[in-house]
């Protein structure tokens, strides 16, 4: 007979949905605020979820997966909590054993608005690399179109683009871009449950861990998977922080292309052993690629993470006073962006 979890889970279940519900929710999602608020206060509910390990049972990933399995979604204040809770009861099992065996996998397209005035900076032909790749909607910027705010900035592909990025500048220091987007002759992501944009199930997924009132959101990733399931690139199951795994895939890139490994976002899920020896490598020119003469140069490394995550910045962050994540290459602070790319600010970490 399995035994109940112990009231300490179910306490701190109820302690993480109610901290979602009041500071993570709120102007984002009032369908998901008022489940997290419900869930708080169900005994019955915490003791379901806390058989959940610790790890995998966010609000945002327990209510991904039971929208994946079929829960109602209900306007807020319209009996929605109640659906839901109903259809988590029926369904203990599956959404246990589902949430245990799922990660969160934010692949939003995006951050390459805020990722390509790094990549300008690079001579092509470019090899991209993503660790954390998901579903490698990140790896096609050169496939997209984008309309940078007030600068009045545009770009895209020839013949034009199913997907249009639009991004806002802020800041006084001017935003460079190139003329044209970059020659990307290769792609490949490194992720641990890596998703198929052509597989249906996979599709469900990534379009669920979108929260219910981000329509716009919901658009823009189904035009981007169908983007990438036209042309998929390589992905490889493992761990993104693993050097050696890193430069097995990186050999795979053609040699008479610049390798651009990316890293938008993952670090903060790497261990920070993991993540100092990973960053030394990424550091390295020659860490990931070793450099061929009159082949290819190494390797670069475009880094969009939290400031105060390591200090691998150059010139060093202070973190309490940097608006949103750090946009880097080779380390070099480039600019302050919203970490799924809504926003950028060209500045020095020193400004």
């Amino acid at each position: 007979m399995t035994q109940s979890p112990d009231s300490a889970e179910a306490e701190a279940v109820a302690e993480r949905f109610a901290r979602f519900a009041r500071e993570e929710a709120p102007g984002r999602s009032a369908v998901y605020a008022e489940w997290a608020t419900g869930v708080a206060a169900d005994p019955e509910l915490c003791g379901i979820l806390a058989r959940i390990p610790a790890q995998r049972r966010q609000p945002p990933l327990v209510f991904a997966v039971t929208r994946m399995l079929g829960a109602p979604v209900e306007p807020a204040g319209a009996g929605s909590f109640a659906a839901w809770a109903a259809f988590v009861r029926a369904n203990a099992a599956r959404v246990v054993a589902e949430c245990s065996a799922r990660t969160l996998q934010t692949n939003e397209p995006l951050r390459c608005a805020a990722l390509l005035p790094a990549l300008a900076r690079i001579p092509g032909p470019l090899a991209l690399l993503e660790l954390g790749a998901s579903g490698g909607l990140c790896l096609y910027p050169d496939r997209y179109a984008y309309r940078y705010g007030r600068t009045g900035l545009e770009l895209g592909p020839r013949g034009g683009a199913a997907v249009t990025l639009e991004t806002e500048v802020r800041g006084a220091e001017p935003l460079e871009l190139p003329d044209a987007l970059p020659r990307i002759v290769w792609r490949g992501g490194i992720d641990l449950q890596p998703l198929d944009a052509r597989d249906a199930g996979d599709r469900a997924w990534l379009e669920g861990l979108v929260w219910p009132e981000e329509r716009d959101r919901a658009e823009r990733i189904s035009a981007a998977l169908d983007v990438v399931a036209a042309d998929p690139p390589l992905l490889v199951a493992g761990d993104a922080s693993d050097v050696a795994l890193v430069r097995r895939v990186a050999a795979r890139a053609p040699v008479d292309a610049t390798l651009v490994v990316t890293t938008p976002g993952v670090l903060p899920y790497v261990p920070r052993a993991r993540r100092e020896a990973l960053i030394a490598a990424l550091r390295d020119p020659a860490g990931v690629r070793a450099p061929l003469p009159g082949q290819h140069r190494g390797a670069h490394w475009i880094t969009l993470d939290q400031p105060g995550l390591h200090d691998a910045w150059s010139p060093p962050i202070d973190a309490a006073a940097w608006p949103g994540f750090a946009l880097a290459l080779d380390g070099e602070v480039l600019a302050a962006a919203d970490p799924l790319g809504a926003w950028i600010e060209p500045r020095r970490a020193g400004h």
